[in-house]
């Protein structure tokens, strides 16, 4: 297909509302978005969410995408048709037009693993492609379109942290007590739940529940359908995991780059001292920037 032809079948494919909504689709007034650096417990968020708000109904991967859409997966078009308020999906880094945000930050150390297995579930790499290759790429904003870790969490913060229209999440502490996360959740969004409702919530959305739901519908949900059916999706859910997953040297990596946002954060460093001490040893420096991709 020659350049001319792709251009007309992408406009056309534009104008009847077909194209993934991404960064250009319409935003109203009364939406709001759940938005996180990818692998950060978004999905799991939605999840809660969404058995908040329909406590009625059984929340799965079948039909997520209808109750709190992916802004990527689907089309301007299924967007459109989503009933307001609506309640949506999104890893962008600043938008302006998102007024109304809870977004979720998670411990990039973890972030890092936890997105490593993801891509390899996706078949971007073989089994081949080590994690020191991967990291370097990560701490270089190289895996993705929304930035760096650090990128995409301070647009935000720096933007919105404090605003009556912005909530913050801790991935750490959504797992440690889920209920006052989510019932701070409950008051963000104006919905009247008893504790019971808050409760089922939590239930309908554990980790145990949703490995269930992936194993039954994994193959036909739009975001893992054409992936490796043998790594899951729901992995682990917990938080710490990077201690005993990565070695000194792409914990340093990330920590260097990364060390003050993420004690502003409340994630102690394990590699970089504090304050303005911060230093890294050279021979650990001296590795970590072995890693580093080269321009």
């Amino acid at each position: 297909m020659g350049v001319l032809a792709a251009r007309l079948k992408w406009g056309l494919v534009w104008l009847i509302g077909r194209s993934r909504g991404g960064r250009n689709f319409p935003v109203f007034p009364d939406d709001v978005f759940i938005v996180s650096y990818p692998r950060s417990g978004n999905t799991w968020t939605r999840f809660l969410i969404a058995n908040l708000i329909y406590p009625e109904e059984a929340i799965t991967f079948a039909n997520i995408e209808r109750k709190i859409p992916d802004v990527y997966k689907n089309t301007r078009r299924q967007l459109l048709q989503t009933p307001r308020p609506r309640v949506l999906k999104s890893h962008e880094y600043f938008d302006p037009r998102y007024k109304k945000v809870i977004y979720i930050v998670r411990d990039p150390r973890d972030v890092a693993v936890s997105y490593y297995h993801f891509d390899l579930k996706r078949k971007k790499f073989d089994e081949g492609y080590s994690l020191e290759r991967y990291i370097a790429r990560f701490v270089a904003g190289d895996v993705d379109d929304y930035g760096s870790w650090k990128e995409n969490v301070a647009s935000w913060l720096s933007t919105r942290r404090g605003s009556e229209s912005f909530l913050l999440l801790r991935y750490e502490d959504m797992l440690e007590e889920t209920g006052r996360e989510l019932v701070k959740v409950k008051s963000f969004l104006s919905i009247d739940r008893s504790r019971e409702q808050v409760a089922r919530a939590v239930e309908l959305s554990s980790a145990d529940h949703m490995r269930h739901l992936e194993k039954r519908e994994g193959g036909a949900w739009i975001a893992t359908k054409k992936t490796r059916q043998d790594i899951p999706f729901v992995r682990s859910a917990n938080s710490g995991g990077w201690r005993s997953l990565l070695p000194e040297s792409l914990v340093a990596g990330v920590e260097s780059e990364w060390g003050p946002l993420m004690e502003s954060l409340g994630y102690d460093l394990a590699t970089v001292a504090s304050g303005p001490s911060r230093v890294l040893s050279q021979g650990v420096r001296r590795r970590v920037e072995g890693l580093r991709p080269q321009s």
